[in-house]
């Protein structure tokens, strides 16, 4: 517009404003609309300005998150150079030891990706390091959850929605591994083939539909990577977005401490402190997995070669997530069975068929049965510490120490050789420890807990000790207990006492009878045993009684401070 064109200015009188234009008019229009009929303004206003506590342990599920972004950011990646064939070709790439190789076309283009596109190699790596972190970190999000109480109500069905995600981030593990079509992904894949035939009556069925054929076929290749993109993906995105969901109808748990309570939550807004924290970790997870990608190899397909049924990689094992049901497998005594001419292969189908789902049937209904036990049936939105819930915490330790001995015995090979030991002695070490181990790490958990609880009410009661030592003029020494900051002390006395079970007098004068006075009897015996020996928290009369044996306890020492050979000060010939 030049200085001289007036025409193209605004008219106005000075008075009335001009008239707004079309455009903002028809945008408004429809925000309005919208609005009207779906309420995203006022939801959004309301979730906005939402409050998250914050705590490093929170972390962990944030970690899963952001590395399910990497994967499906890399796996976008990969996708657009992986061809899912298991046509055979000849490599002629730029890896010279495998020129003139016969290979599928899934390994031919994993090869191409890994040396002949730009980045291609970096993003493989960054994909696999974010599978490993993404499965790892869910795995210790959800012993976060369960050690301090959060799947309590109303959480059960988040509780059973992380569950899933953790079994299908396992199985989208495997078949992505499974794509490449290498030596060592052949070997699960044929594995997989196997577990599947030891099922009885129908397990040549199972396989002859997966493969398409015999194995190993020309399909599966293919049908895994139809999974891996948009099937088993499909079903972690909803199950992912209903997880977040709730966790903002529920809102977030938090740690007792001073002005928390079951009502409110103390924190920060969504916006901007929350999003700008939350942002700025999901930058530093992805360079620790860039990081990881570049500069550690993980995956090297062309050291292993491609798929050949007559070959099997020597010390070959899955990836770390697929490593405990292989340990049992490789533990389990020959244990068959012949009925009618079918045999049925206790040795595959207990540790692969019946294990790994009667472990996830046990991770689902571990809130159901708590909640059942003790009887609570409140809302919680305080967490508890994991020593004032000592079986709760048992039972985890012994669930974990099932799983850590099942996924050492999957190396028991590579064990074996590197401390020069029997494989055989290995094996049958293991064959106890999975049944010992876990009894043995859920008594001395209980056991610790319980003494952390009367280590936290001596320090209530008593104080904490100062480290300052003091002599009496009788010549007694002694250490100064001080009292506890009262942040410390509400912090340690925020939760409830356990309940008291029923006695069997109690539950035969109910006026009930049959199959429900004995599950009432079971559960009394059960509930006694969940709360046996547990420390219940200081009553307020047994906390003013402390403070005041306290404060004249410290007033008697420093008299006797002040009276004494150690008095404050300088004394004669010093």
């Amino acid at each position: 517009m030049t200085v001289g064109d007036m025409s193209k200015v605004a008219t106005t009188n000075g008075t009335t404003p001009a008239p707004a234009g079309k455009g903002p008019k028809a945008a408004g229009a429809i925000a309005t609309w919208a609005d009207e009929r779906l309420g995203l303004g006022t939801a959004m206003k309301k979730n906005l300005r939402k409050v998250f506590p914050d705590h490093w342990s929170f972390m962990l599920g944030e970690i899963a998150l952001w590395s399910f972004v990497v994967l499906l950011l890399t796996g976008v990646f990969l996708t657009l150079w992986f061809d899912p064939s298991m046509t055979e070709v000849q490599y002629d790439g730029a890896y010279d030891p495998l020129r003139g190789v016969h290979m599928s076309s899934a390994m031919n283009s994993a090869l191409h990706i890994s040396f002949d596109v730009r980045g291609g190699l970096l993003m493989r790596q960054m994909h696999h390091w974010a599978a490993m972190i993404f499965i790892a970190s869910m795995m210790i999000h959800m012993l976060r959850v369960y050690f301090t109480g959060a799947f309590r109500k109303p959480r059960e069905l988040n509780w059973v929605i992380g569950c899933l995600l953790l079994l299908l981030g396992t199985i989208e593990g495997f078949t992505g591994y499974s794509l490449p079509d290498d030596l060592l992904s052949g070997t699960g894949v044929r594995a997989a083939d196997g577990f599947m035939k030891a099922s009885p009556v129908v397990g040549s069925y199972m396989s002859f539909f997966l493969f398409g054929g015999e194995f190993p076929g020309d399909s599966i290749i293919p049908r895994f990577y139809v999974m891996h993109i948009l099937l088993i993906p499909g079903i972690l995105l909803g199950l992912v977005a209903a997880h977040m969901l709730l966790l903002v109808y529920h809102k977030h748990t938090q740690w007792p401490g001073p002005g928390r309570t079951e009502e409110n939550v103390v924190g920060y807004p969504m916006l901007p402190v929350y999003a700008a924290k939350a942002g700025g970790f999901f930058f530093i997870v992805f360079g620790v997995i860039t990081l990881l990608g570049g500069l550690f190899s993980l995956n090297p397909v062309w050291k292993f070669g491609p798929y050949d049924p007559s070959k099997v990689t020597a010390g070959s094992q899955p990836d770390w997530y697929m490593g405990w049901p292989d340990g049992l497998l490789r533990i389990i005594p020959a244990w068959e069975t012949h009925i009618f001419g079918v045999t049925i292969s206790w040795n595959v189908m207990l540790p692969i068929l019946v294990m790994p789902p009667l472990m996830l049937m046990v991770l689902i209904a571990l809130p159901f049965l708590e909640s059942w036990i003790t009887g609570d049936k409140r809302e919680h939105h305080l967490l508890q510490r994991p020593r004032n819930a000592p079986t709760r915490t048992a039972i985890m330790v012994a669930l974990m120490t099932f799983y850590g001995l099942s996924w050492a015995a999957g190396g028991n090979d590579i064990i074996a050789i590197k401390m020069h030991l029997s494989i055989n002695q290995i094996t049958y070490f293991m064959r106890g420890a999975v049944f010992i181990g876990p009894v043995i790490a859920f008594i001395i958990t209980k056991r610790w807990c319980i003494s952390l609880q009367r280590h936290d009410e001596e320090k209530l009661l008593h104080g904490y000790e100062s480290g300052v030592l003091v002599r009496s003029p009788e010549g007694a020494y002694a250490e100064k207990h001080l009292p506890l900051p009262a942040a410390k002390a509400y912090t340690l006395t925020a939760r409830d006492d356990d309940p008291t079970p029923e006695t069997v007098e109690e539950i035969e004068a109910s006026g009930l009878a049959g199959r429900q006075v004995r599950l009432r009897k079971l559960r009394a015996r059960l509930q006694a045993a969940f709360f046996a020996d547990n420390v219940q928290k200081p009553t307020a009369e047994e906390l003013h009684d402390a403070q005041h044996h306290a404060e004249h306890e410290l007033h008697e020492l420093e008299s006797q401070i002040a009276a004494g050979p150690n008095r404050h000060g300088p004394t004669e010939g010093h």
